[in-house]
C-alpha cells in the first residue's frame, strides 16, 4: 500500500469518503479556540451563516461582532481589538476579504504585526453557480506576498479545524482559505498537523514525479497517484497545507529525488502554490514543473465538479500533467 501510515488517514477515503465543506472546520475550530482562550473574538461582515461564524456566535454571543457589509471597517476594527489584547478572526467571502479590504489588512494588520486572523470563505471555482465575481482565485497570491502573514490552505474540514486552532495560537496575523462545496474528509484527528510542515501522504517506490497539492484538490492528487501507480509511474503526494512559511526542506528533497514536479491548486497558477514552489526550486533545485490550476482566466457559473473538470483540475488532468512532467524528466 502506498499510503503513508504515519499520516493516519481516514479509512475508505478513496471510494466512499465523508464529505464536508472546509468552512465547517473553521466553525468547529473557532468554537474550540474560543473555549481555550477567552481573548478569541469573531467578526462577521453580514455573512455569519455562510461563513459558519454563527457557530461561534451561538456559543459566545458576547464575543461576536456583526459589522454589516463593511469589510474595510471590519479589518481596521479587528486591528484595534488585537492591539488591545484580543485575538480576532474576521470572516467573509474571500472575494471580499481579502479581495475588498486588502489595503486595510496590509496597513492596519500586517504592517503592525497584530494577531488578526483573516478567514476567506467560498474560495475557488467550486463556489459554482455564484460565478466569476465570487470565485476568488487570487487570494493566495495576495496574501503570501504580505510581510508577517502566515497562509493556510487546509485540505479538508478536519484539517481546517486544526488550522483554525493553530492560527489562534500564532502571535502574528494569518490568512485561512476555506471552501463552500462539500469535499472529501480524508484526514483524522490523529493526522499530524504542524504549521509550516508539509505532509507526505502517499509514496510509491522509487518516485519519478512529486505531486505538490493544496486545499481540497489534495484528494484529487491522491486519486491521480493511485491511477499513476497502475501505469507504472511512481509518485509522491504532498499536502502543502501551509503555503507560507513554505516547507522548503521537504519540497526540495522530493523534487531532487523525483526529478519532476506537478503543483495542484484551485487558484490562479500565477502567484499561488505553483509560484511559491517555482520560486523555491529555482533557488534550490531547478526541476521541470507542470502547473495544475486556473490558467490566467476568471471563473464562470456552473456545477462545482463541472468547473473543476473544465479548468483541468480533476484527477484525469492531474494524471495528464504528471505524465508530461515525467516525460520532461526522462528527456533530461
Amino acid at each position: 500500500m502506498s499510503i503513508n501510515p504515519d499520516m493516519r488517514l481516514a479509512e475508505g477515503f478513496f471510494d466512499d469518503p465523508e464529505k464536508l465543506p472546509t468552512r465547517d472546520g473553521f466553525g468547529k475550530g473557532a468554537v474550540e479556540a474560543g473555549k481555550a482562550d477567552e481573548r478569541v473574538v469573531v467578526l462577521s461582515a453580514d455573512l455569519a451563516e455562510s461563513t459558519r461564524a454563527e457557530w461561534f456566535q451561538k456559543e459566545f454571543p458576547e464575543r461576536f461582532v456583526e459589522m454589516g457589509v463593511a469589510e474595510q471597517n471590519m479589518a481596521t476594527v479587528a486591528a484595534g481589538m488585537a492591539n488591545y489584547g484580543k485575538i480576532p478572526f474576521i470572516t467573509s467571502y474571500a472575494a471580499f476579504s481579502p479581495g475588498r479590504n486588502w489595503e486595510q489588512i496590509r496597513t492596519t494588520i500586517a504592517l503592525n504585526n497584530v494577531p488578526v486572523k483573516v478567514c476567506g470563505m467560498h474560495a475557488g471555482v467550486s463556489v459554482g453557480p455564484d460565478g466569476a465575481t465570487h470565485q476568488m482565485l487570487e487570494d493566495i497570491a495576495l496574501m503570501r506576498a504580505m510581510p508577517n502573514m502566515t497562509v493556510f490552505s487546509p485540505c479538508d474540514a478536519e484539517e481546517a479545524r486544526k488550522a483554525t486552532l493553530s492560527a489562534a495560537r500564532l502571535k502574528g496575523p494569518a490568512y485561512l482559505r476555506f471552501g463552500r462545496e462539500k469535499t472529501p474528509v480524508f484526514t483524522t484527528a490523529d493526522t499530524p498537523f504542524e504549521v509550516g510542515k508539509a505532509n507526505v501522504l502517499w509514496r510509491a517506490g522509487e518516485i519519478t514525479v512529486a505531486l505538490f497539492a493544496t486545499g481540497p484538490l489534495v484528494h484529487n492528487a491522491l486519486l491521480a497517484a493511485r491511477e499513476l501507480e497502475k501505469e507504472g509511474i511512481a509518485s509522491a503526494v504532498v499536502n502543502v497545507h501551509t503555503i507560507k512559511p513554505l516547507d522548503t526542506e521537504t519540497l526540495v528533497r522530493l523534487a531532487r529525488e523525483a526529478g519532476a514536479v506537478v503543483t495542484i491548486e484551485e487558484h490562479q497558477v500565477q502567484g499561488g502554490l505553483g509560484g511559491a514552489v517555482a520560486e523555491c526550486l529555482a533557488r534550490e533545485a531547478p526541476t521541470p514543473i507542470e502547473f495544475v490550476g486556473v490558467q490566467d482566466s476568471f471563473g464562470q457559473s456552473g456545477a462545482p465538479d463541472e468547473l473543476i473538470a473544465h479548468y483541468r483540475m480533476d484527477a484525469a488532468h492531474i494524471i495528464e500533467s504528471a505524465r508530461k512532467a515525467a516525460a520532461r524528466r526522462a528527456r533530461g
